[in-house]
């Protein structure tokens, strides 16, 4: 599916003049079994070797070096591409009827990732014996702001950047860019977007019926001054604003499937990582999502690349003196895609 939709969204080289040894969608590809395996760039040359099935789906004759993979990350996930790559999982998730229509119910949310792969663990036990549980703080940390789809979980908009920080910031550019890719009717939102211009904005300017609660500023029990927050005040849709969840929703699957730590150091490459963990997401829900909606089983090699990753840890451990991993994976489970939720 990751080759597929890397067809449609780039060209099969960078240049004309380039070597031409692997195209730009096997690297797309090797890209997101990385992600989706949390592997590092020599893991996925260990996978790829091992499994001569994966070779042959994504066409790939020889295995490429695991610095070809790094480089291809920094070209492949700037900014206009990443949004075409984007822009091919919806135009995909649209023509394989997943239940993206017009003028849909979506919401919108923020929320951020860990910058290292910390061990929440070793911090319990390195603050046992004081009066309160050490915490790991950072002055900044990668974050996201996503416009999604309640009914699919399909993301439309992808705004990274860093935290801690206000989620309204990101709202004109990421209903803009959701807005491009489908048309939307509803949009739900948490009280960090409660503000009169935001209402003014979606409900005035883009047509998009908003629904977020007016509870910004200090408690009162005065109603708002404002015309579009009081109406909030006085005829807020409670039944409509529950689905509001589903973004959280969606983020979980984000962090439990594809890692809720972003191993690049730099600001731009932290961009990048968090745009492809957003677009294999996509990739994830088409690919189950097509075998839920046509009642078919999964024909992939989950399992078996489940049980190669878990050798590798295994015989880390053993090799540090540690209990190794059974050879075994559980396969993941589908995510049921509903039309009405």
């Amino acid at each position: 599916m990751a080759h597929a939709i890397a067809r449609h969204a780039l060209p099969e080289y960078a240049h004309r003049c380039s070597p031409k040894k692997f195209t730009q969608h096997q690297l797309f590809a090797c890209l997101v079994l990385k992600i989706f395996y949390q592997l590092d760039y020599r893991g996925v040359v260990a996978l790829l070797e091992d499994s001569q099935d994966l070779r042959e789906i994504i066409e790939l004759h020889v295995v490429p070096h695991y610095t070809t993979r790094q480089k291809a990350f920094d070209r492949l996930l700037v900014s206009k591409r990443a949004q075409a790559l984007l822009d091919a999982t919806v135009t995909k998730a649209r023509c394989a009827r997943l239940g993206l229509r017009k003028g849909l119910c979506a919401a919108i949310d923020g929320s951020g990732f860990e910058a290292h792969h910390i061990s929440h663990y070793f911090v319990r036990r390195r603050a046992k014996g004081s009066k309160s549980l050490q915490k790991t703080s950072y002055r900044c940390y990668p974050s996201i702001g996503t416009v999604v789809d309640i009914d699919t979980h399909v993301i439309l908009s992808v705004v990274p950047g860093r935290g801690p920080g206000p989620d309204i910031n990101h709202l004109i550019k990421a209903v803009e860019e959701a807005r491009a890719r489908v048309p939307i009717g509803t949009l739900l939102a948490d009280a960090g977007y409660d503000a009169e211009w935001s209402h003014a904005f979606l409900r005035e300017h883009l047509g998009i019926r908003s629904i977020i609660p007016a509870k910004s500023g200090r408690p009162t029990e005065k109603l708002p001054t404002s015309y579009w927050r009081r109406r909030m005040a006085t005829r807020f849709n409670r039944k409509r604003y529950g689905q509001r969840w589903q973004v959280e929703t969606v983020y979980s699957m984000i962090k439990r499937r594809l890692g809720e730590s972003v191993a690049a150091k730099g600001y731009w490459r932290q961009c990048r990582a968090l745009m492809l963990k957003a677009i294999a997401h996509n990739i994830l829900i088409l690919r189950w999502g097509i075998e839920v909606f046509y009642r078919a089983g999964p024909t992939d090699f989950t399992a078996s690349a489940f049980a190669f990753r878990n050798r590798r840890r295994g015989a880390a451990r053993i090799s540090r003196g540690g209990r190794g991993m059974p050879a075994s994976y559980p396969r993941r489970a589908a995510p049921v895609i509903r039309n009405q939720l």
